[in-house]
């Protein structure tokens, strides 16, 4: 039994890492007779942080020396996470399209897609999704996605395999390290750069929103403002917060090369978090404190509406009174959005933990473990998926 996974690792996003920590869990409890391949875009930084699989290169390798690769998987999983947008799903489905013509079943896992209009990205989508073994999505928002690019098999929404991240207790140690001082209220603040993922966004706007934002809560609150980087590059954008900040001196921006672990420990020790980055909210929620999504995408817009937490569409281009009546209103009901936020965010777990249950499920229909045969689920990992005659692309 050799499990391929292939996603964004390896890429240095605690998002990502934290979907491939959460999924590696399930298997290894699930299977664990099952070998791992991580297919990574810098399987050195794949290897440091799980170094109980094997992490091979796929980028810039030719098509024979990854189908020495693949030709030894039992499966290829595609995902999780938001993979299948627009220049980008070629990429991934290319290696997946590969497989399927070698004969390695493809099993999507909880992936996001859009946006996606390019036609040749939706002709990948149709030829290999087609004749996937299964499709699982993380959100109602990503499977519109995919049947408006033509695909027309079944396809089930799940959620995020983030959701699973399980918490260890190494948080006010960590802060500790960072020089956050104790005492004051933590309000935690998630920034990201512009880009193909958040076209849309005015930096320089942006920038100035948020630091009117966090000048708000160290005067209404008394707070101190951390700001959590998931990529290296949100560091940068934190400083530049700062930087129009007036209260700059009750800012603290988070240096260190985290696990996602980790970060989810440094954010169950917040009182309070804003933030543009989707795993970032989706670790407040797992911590349970109160949260504000600042949607700059469709998902974390879908994030919001899921957990129940305000969703300002298009709230980087809203005027600042609007979002700090927002953040004033959170603090004041945050008793009351933190227990509603509970029981949505243990809705979201279950849903999440159906991809594994399904991929578990087909595992064993594919090869049963040894000695015990198939170990008995719950879920609704029952039965093959329908598949859909596609043409053979790439």
């Amino acid at each position: 039994m050799t499990v391929g996974v292939l996603g964004s690792y390896g890429g240095r996003n605690v998002g990502d890492e934290a979907i491939l920590t959460a999924m590696l869990d399930r298997i290894r409890a699930g299977r664990p007779d099952a070998r791992v391949v991580v297919f990574s875009r810098r399987p050195e930084h794949s290897r440091r942080i799980h170094p109980d699989v094997e992490a091979v290169g796929w980028e810039g390798v030719c098509r024979e020396q990854i189908s020495e690769h693949l030709r030894r998987l039992t499966v290829l999983v595609l995902g999780g996470g938001g993979i299948l947008y627009d220049t980008e799903a070629r990429r991934y489905l290319r290696l997946a399209r590969t497989a399927q013509h070698l004969g390695v079943p493809v099993f999507t896992y909880a992936v996001g897609a859009g946006p996606l209009t390019d036609e040749a990205d939706c002709t990948w989508i149709r030829a290999t999704l087609s004749e996937a073994a299964e499709v699982t999505v993380r959100d109602e928002e990503s499977k519109l996605v995919l049947e408006e690019a033509g695909l027309s098999r079944p396809v089930t929404v799940t959620a995020d395999p983030a959701l699973l991240l399980e918490p260890g207790g190494s948080g006010a140690r960590l802060l500790r390290a960072e020089a956050v001082p104790r005492g004051p209220l933590l309000v935690g603040m998630s920034v990201r750069e512009p880009g193909r993922a958040a076209e849309h966004l005015d930096e320089e706007g942006y920038h100035q929103l948020l630091a009117g934002v966090g000048d708000f809560l160290v005067h209404r609150l008394g707070a101190r403002i951390v700001f959590v980087p998931m990529e290296r590059d949100d560091i940068r954008h934190a400083h530049a917060v700062v930087s129009h900040m007036a209260d700059a001196d009750h800012c603290t921006v988070l240096h260190g090369d985290y696990r996602p672990q980790q970060v989810l420990d440094i954010t169950a020790q917040l009182d309070l978090a804003i933030g543009m980055r989707l795993h970032f909210l989706i670790f407040a929620a797992l911590a349970g404190i109160p949260l504000l999504p600042l949607p700059y995408a469709g998902k974390v817009f879908d994030f919001a509406q899921q957990i129940g937490a305000p969703a300002l569409r298009g709230v980087v281009r809203e005027t600042a009174g609007l979002l700090l009546a927002e953040v004033d209103r959170l603090w004041d009901e945050r008793l009351a959005r933190t227990a509603h936020m509970a029981a949505r965010t243990a809705a979201m777990r279950t849903r999440s933990a159906q991809t594994a249950d399904r991929l578990l499920a087909y595992l064993d229909r594919t090869a049963p473990a040894p000695s015990t045969g198939a170990a008995t689920r719950t879920g609704p990992g029952a039965g093959p998926a329908a598949t859909a005659a596609a043409p053979a692309t790439g």
